[in-house]
């Protein structure tokens, strides 16, 4: 039986294909603009081989459902095209899933693809119109209309026509079109209904790289925090980990429990000269201390990025999220994710220097706003006058995008839509994961429960890649963000939390060492104080605005 949404889970209804899984089948229903790349049969527990030369998603999912595997292809201008896989699962639960992107990257997901045809969804991806990993933006120099591809007409032109090939290869009408993704994906995945409310019912949307042209100029800026390498502020890899333990010492507590795991980042005052190195200190790194200059650096990773007349850019990494700090931090210049935007997209100047950054580049970005990517539409009352449901999740140990990114898109939605008499809560909620690095999984001297089955997180777990979906041992919508998506969607109930899961080992999925529950924003988990804190029942979501006003007129 395919798992469609609740327990007990739900019968799908089998429909028998109306066509072949054939190229010549798939050819005869496409419009002329679009080809067939490949069409076959796939075996129960059988392997989709990824097709050589496909850079950005190299994994070949194993032990699938039976399916028919489609590549068809898109001319969406004159110089340029785009291409999505389709896995069409022979037990299909009549819903459709397209699956998101990652960075840059230029790639057919198949592995997101096979997580959810095991939930029985037509699932789908887009390449975004090229061929790259996920940090090599090359492929954009001087080509607005690749770029036009990959900010948000290859997603829109793949999940449109695939849908009538879905209809038409099961002779039967969708019931709901959903949508999950990660980092480009959530940025993917919330652009799309900006543009094109109908396209799905419900969008799961993880750490959104929605603000394009101020994340990947800030990912240039904060690189140059802690540049060049031979300067006094700069902080060497070695010393991340004693930042790290620190943080960790001081702000571990203050959320009224002792466990590696910090909850509440944003209230933690932390003091960072707690690691200034004394006198005839002569090994930094067998000290675990820091300079004064070096302590300068952290004060700036750790604050807004503000510019000219006081302008809000981008807002700081949490404290917790020092773990992660070596890719945009570590390197001896920025991380190409800002670097190769600015050249090739931005000023289509290979030569350009980040060391050259000014703030005049960041208004650059934002008058260009190369190929419309960037979600800046907070009006989502289309989306929501059609019923569509927006979760969005962001880790709180994320050094990659900064949390505070996804805070700032919910407000800013909030005080959109508020003053014209639509409230958020019935259908857009945020959840923050403590402890969750980028997308998925936590430092190993942390062990948050991060799993939940967002977006990329089937591929982290097990031996077999693409044989995991859903959450194993907890295939519910009070386990799965996907099933409580789903829920809400389709039966009308909100998830109030979700429970998060950590395994003692993730590889293997085998014995639960943690769960809690993850709460919608603005509310946070707390103990209450009795019993194990490793059981998601000993806690509960608690709205800290809401208890101090009541403590203030009692």
């Amino acid at each position: 039986m395919r798992l469609i949404h609740t327990a007990p889970l739900l019968p799908y209804l089998a429909t028998t294909a109306a066509f072949d899984c054939s190229p010549a089948a798939f050819r005869s229903v496409l419009p002329n603009n679009a080809s067939v790349e490949f069409a076959y049969s796939i075996g129960q527990n059988g392997t989709f081989n990824v097709p050589s030369g496909d850079v950005a998603y190299p994994t070949s999912p194993t032990q699938l459902p039976q399916l028919c595997a489609v590549q068809l292809c898109v001319t969406s201008s004159p110089s340029s095209a785009f291409c999505f896989g389709l896995y069409l699962p022979q037990d299909w639960n009549e819903r459709f899933l397209a699956v998101g992107n990652g960075g840059f990257a230029g790639g057919v997901n198949w592995l997101d693809m096979a997580a959810g045809a095991h939930y029985g969804f037509a699932s789908i991806s887009t390449d975004t119109g090229h061929n790259s990993t996920s940090g090599d933006i090359t492929w954009a120099l001087n080509n607005p209309e690749k770029t036009i591809d990959w900010g948000y007409r290859a997603m829109h032109g793949s999940v449109e026509l695939a849908k009538q090939v879905v209809e038409l290869y099961y002779g039967c009408k969708l019931k709901y079109s959903y949508y999950s993704g990660c980092s480009t994906g959530g940025r993917q995945g919330i652009r799309d209904i900006q543009l094109y409310p109908d396209d799905f019912h419900g969008v799961l949307a993880g750490a959104p790289a929605w603000w394009t042209s101020h994340l990947q100029t800030w990912t240039v800026k904060l690189g140059l925090y802690n540049l060049p390498v031979d300067a006094p502020h700069h902080i060497p890899i070695s010393l991340f980990p004693a930042v790290g333990a620190e943080v960790l010492k001081q702000c571990d507590p203050q959320d009224g429990l002792v466990d590696s795991i910090i909850s509440d980042p944003s209230g933690c005052d932390f003091y960072a000269e707690a690691v200034l190195c004394g006198a005839n200190v002569t090994n930094q790194t067998a000290a675990g201390c820091l300079t004064a200059a070096q302590i300068g650096t952290l004060y700036s990773i750790y604050n807004d990025y503000v510019d000219t007349n006081q302008t809000f850019v981008f807002p700081h990494l949490e404290l917790g999220s020092e773990a992660q700090w070596a890719v945009l931090l570590g390197g001896n210049t920025p991380n190409s994710l800002g670097t190769e935007y600015v050249q090739n997209m931005v000023l289509n100047d290979t030569t350009w220097s980040p060391f050259d950054f000014e703030y005049p580049i960041v208004e650059l970005a934002d008058k260009i706003q190369p190929g419309n990517a960037t979600a800046y539409d907070y009006d989502l009352s289309p989306f929501q006058q059609r019923g569509g449901k927006l979760l969005q999740y962001h880790g709180l140990s994320d050094a990659l995008i900064a949390t505070g990114s996804s805070t700032f898109f919910y407000k800013e939605v909030l005080k959109t839509l508020v003053p014209k008499g639509i409230e958020l809560d019935s259908w857009y909620r945020l959840f923050l994961v403590p402890g969750m690095q980028h997308c998925a999984g936590t430092p190993s001297d942390v062990n948050a429960p991060w799993y939940f089955a967002g977006a990329n997180q089937a591929g982290e777990l097990g031996t077999s890649p693409g044989s995991v979906y859903s959450v194993p041992g907890f295939q519910d919508a009070k386990h799965d963000a996907l099933l409580a998506l789903m829920t809400w969607v389709e039966e009308g109930i909100a998830p109030d939390q979700i429970v998060a899961t950590k395994w003692e080992n993730d590889v293997l999925a085998d014995k639960v060492l943690r769960q809690r529950p993850l709460c919608p924003f603005p509310k946070q988990a707390r103990f209450g104080g009795r019993g194990d804190p490793n059981v998601a029942e000993n806690w509960s979501c608690w709205n800290q605005w809401d208890a101090a006003m009541t403590s203030q007129w009692n």
